[in-house]
């Protein structure tokens, strides 16, 4: 079973205002403290702070607050399934931080030759770790057994991946 990757705009539609202000207003900071790290120490080490996922603790607390809301409105507690998706959203992350590693380490790797050139080749980079990782995860997880095969109902998922 194939899961294929998809992008929905819909859960935008789930934040409030100051949700945004407020992943905006953390992405800033942690940007504006890269640039003082890259003043202190240059401009090597200052992007590795860059790197770092600074909406990371406001974007998993959102969505934990989305998840309770969207469950206490169908009268459920929701605690859970919220714990699980900050959770989803937390190996996510870990995923996507081998493909900024792989991006920061080729770049720096290639763009003495060419700026344009070590931009794209840290991008293919970026691209084939990520996707790499997310198959690899793909391929990790405990597989589901089926009633066929068990002689027994399959458990439900305790997992939302």
């Amino acid at each position: 079973m194939t899961t294929p990757i998809r992008m929905s705009l819909s859960s935008l539609r789930e934040g409030r205002w100051y949700e945004y202000i407020i992943r905006l207003v953390l992405g800033g900071a942690a940007t504006v403290f890269a640039g003082f790290v890259s003043s202190r120490f240059g401009a090597s080490v200052g992007g590795l702070f860059l790197a770092l996922p600074a909406i990371f603790c406001a974007s998993a607390t959102l969505i934990e607050k989305h998840e309770i809301r969207r469950k206490r409105e169908a009268g459920l507690s929701g605690e859970r399934r919220a714990q699980m998706a900050a959770a989803l959203d937390s190996a996510g992350a870990a995923l996507g931080s081998g493909g900024m590693f792989a991006f920061a380490l080729v770049f720096w790797l290639t763009v003495q030759s060419s700026v344009i050139g070590a931009f794209v080749a840290a991008s293919f980079a970026w691209l084939a770790i990520s996707i790499g990782a997310w198959f690899m995860r793909r391929k990790a997880r405990p597989r589901r057994v089926s009633i066929r095969e068990s002689g027994r109902p399959a458990l439900p998922r305790s997992r939302p991946f």
